[in-house]
Order: structure tokens, then C-alpha cells, then sequence
């Protein structure tokens, strides 16, 4: 890690470089044949039968609500920790974003809250799961199935991760993958919907081109519908695909990599690492924690050469989306807490003890 411990960084090789050469030998950089291949390969590698590669996380929320007929005057329920881009893309739509507080032991949708939420005006849901993180997601499938509620999952820190032997963004009518290059693989920006669904999928592909059920020329194409422009290129998909070739290595750093700080840091009194069915599939994107004095013990981890990552402020206290605290006391008690711990891949297992040592000795002061 070059003398210093980094939260998190990208990586790139020899794979990415030789595809995005052919791309440009190819000469047809824009969304096409890679793009698809790219889109395919990542529903295959979660068991949904559609792809659809979009420009954004973001873009693939959005996308998928307006797929699903969501629309100003209707209202959308998302939890209240999560990165702002969820309740984003639902006030894209012109629908209004209606916050939830979570739930104090994962931090991911309180399914009481979310019920307590539910109005006459309520058309979707869409939870998260934070750092790959299983939401309660088979409740929230069944509360939204009965009471007419569709389900747009946010799986942008997801990718992989599995629960009751099905991946996540797979349980909802869409799931929304995120490439940034913070992710286990990235495009640099970029996404991907998944879906079981074939009319959603043929949607999506309209709403993405200009509403285009199929890649046109630019001149005398049909457009049967009103869509946008969400393309990914091929020289993102082309990345991706490069990155592609280092998943399974990845996933298994990150899995060792918590369950190191697990097992070392259980009996240190002040941080609380946040629990992973590591096995039963759950697969981390970061590794997250709620520790005491939390801005405190960030300060004292960066000068001893140790990134971390604060988690984001909840929603509510966010100025588009301003509410009372003391409709949140979760989400208004342990933002303050939680916080990512070091989890880039480049890691070693060294690396990691390290950061658990000087996590020891900061609660030992």
C-alpha cells in the first residue's frame, strides 16, 4: 500500500487497456455490441435474464421508476442513510422522495418504518443495500405486494452479494448496480439495471435512447415512445469487462478482509463492526463500523497514515430534503457513529491488523 493505508482505491491493468484498444481500433466508441456485452455478462453473474447498461447508479434508479410509471404526484419511499443520489433519482421523476429511519443493528430499511410511511399516494419503494448488506428485503417485497407497491432495489454497493441463495437486485422489479470507481469493479461512471421482466427490459432500452426500442442510426429511426439519453459507451463497458477478470480475487480480499477486523476488533469496547452473513453469501462492499468518538478516532487513524471514510449525512438534515430529527432517532444517532473502515483490495493481511491495532490502541487512551 506504499507506506500508507488507503480507504479505498481503483485499479487498473493490461485487460482494461487491451479492450478499450480494440474499442477504439474498432472504431465505434458509443453504446453498442460491448455495451450489451457488458450489460449481459453482469445479469448473468446474478442470475437476472436482462441487462440494460446505463450512464449512472443514479440514472439506473431513475430509469427504473419511470419504467414502472412513477410520476409527479406520487410518492416514493427510500431509507433515510443512504447516499443522496437514492432520493435523487426519485425526485427526477417529479415524484416526491418520503424518508424512512432505518434500522439501529444494519443501518439498511426499518421495515416498521417503512409501513409507518405508506400513504394513498405511496407507488414504490426502493431500499438499499448499504455496503452490501442484505435490506430485510423479502418483508419489504411482501408489505409492497400487498399493498400495490413496486420494488426498485438499490444494489449500487451490491454487487455479488447473495441472500437465501439469490442475489441481491434480483427480489425487486429492478435492480440498480453502480460502476464509480469506489465499487469492486468500475467504468468510471456507469450502471446497470437488472431485471426478470421482459416489458420492463424493452422499456428500459427505449428510455435510455430516446425512446428507441432498438440502437438506431441517428437519422430515420422510429421512436415509439419518450426516452433520454442514458447511454453507457463502449469504452466504459470495455473497462468493465477488463475489470471483470479480477471479481472473484476481489471478493475474496474483502471477505478475508472483514472478517479479520471481525475477530480482532470483538473485544475492543467502543467500535462495533457492523455484521456480514459472510456465510450465507452476503459479499461486502466496504466494511463499515459504528464506533464511539467516531470524528475523534478518523482524525487519529489518518495521522498515523490510515484512510477512512465517514458515513454520509442522514437525508433529513440535508437542505432539499429538510426534516425534524426527531423523526429519525436511528438514522440522527448513529450517522454520527458509523464510519468505513480501510477496505481496498490491495490490502494485505497485514495491512488490515495493522488498522486494528491502532483502532486498539485509540480505545485504550
Amino acid at each position: 500500500m506504499s507506506g500508507r493505508i488507503a480507504w479505498w482505491q481503483p485499479e487498473f491493468g493490461e485487460a482494461e487497456r487491451e479492450r478499450v484498444a480494440a474499442v477504439l481500433t474498432s472504431n465505434y466508441i458509443n453504446d453498442g455490441e460491448v455495451t450489451q456485452q457488458f450489460a449481459h455478462t453482469i445479469a448473468r453473474l446474478t442470475d437476472a435474464r436482462f441487462g440494460v447498461g446505463v450512464t449512472s447508479g443514479t440514472a439506473a434508479i431513475y430509469l427504473s421508476l419511470m419504467a414502472l410509471g412513477i410520476a409527479h404526484g406520487d410518492e416514493v419511499i427510500v431509507p433515510d442513510i443512504t447516499f443522496i443520489a437514492t432520493a435523487n433519482a426519485v425526485s427526477m421523476t417529479g415524484a416526491t422522495a418520503v424518508l424512512a429511519d432505518v434500522d439501529p443493528s444494519t443501518l439498511n430499511l426499518s421495515v416498521e418504518a417503512m409501513q409507518a410511511a405508506i400513504t394513498s399516494k405511496t407507488k414504490a419503494v426502493v431500499p438499499v443495500h448499504v455496503s452490501g448488506r442484505a435490506a430485510e428485503i423479502e418483508n419489504i417485497v411482501r408489505i409492497a405486494r400487498e399493498r400495490g407497491l413496486t420494488v426498485v432495489e438499490d444494489a449500487a454497493e451490491a454487487f455479488r452479494s447473495r441472500h437465501d441463495n439469490r442475489c441481491l437486485g434480483t427480489f425487486g422489479q429492478t435492480g440498480c448496480f453502480s460502476f464509480s470507481p469506489n465499487k469492486i469493479i468500475t467504468t468510471g461512471q456507469g450502471g446497470v439495471i437488472v431485471t426478470n421482466d421482459e416489458a420492463i427490459f424493452h422499456r428500459l432500452r427505449e428510455l435510455k435512447d430516446q425512446g428507441r426500442p432498438v440502437r438506431g442510426t441517428g437519422g430515420a429511426d422510429v421512436h415509439a415512445s419518450l426516452g433520454f439519453n442514458f447511454k453507457l459507451t463502449n469504452l466504459q463497458a470495455a473497462v468493465g469487462l477488463g475489470q471483470l477478470e479480477k471479481l472473484a480475487a476481489r471478493l475474496e480480499r474483502i471477505r478475508r478482509t472483514y472478517c479479520i477486523y471481525r475477530d480482532e476488533l470483538a473485544g475492543t469496547n467502543g467500535i462495533r463492526i457492523l455484521p456480514f452473513k459472510i456465510e450465507a453469501g452476503e459479499q461486502p462492499q466496504w466494511i463499515d463500523a459504528l464506533a464511539k468518538r467516531r470524528d475523534q478516532l478518523d482524525e487519529f487513524l489518518a495521522r498515523n497514515g490510515v484512510g477512512c471514510r465517514r458515513f454520509w449525512f442522514p437525508l433529513h438534515t440535508q437542505k432539499p430534503y429538510l426534516r425534524e430529527d426527531t423523526d429519525y432517532p436511528n438514522s440522527t444517532r448513529l450517522g454520527k457513529e458509523a464510519i468505513w473502515l480501510p477496505s481496498a483490495f490491495q490490502m494485505t493481511d497485514d495491512d488490515v491488523r495493522s488498522v486494528c491495532r491502532l483502532i486498539s490502541n485509540f480505545y485504550c487512551q
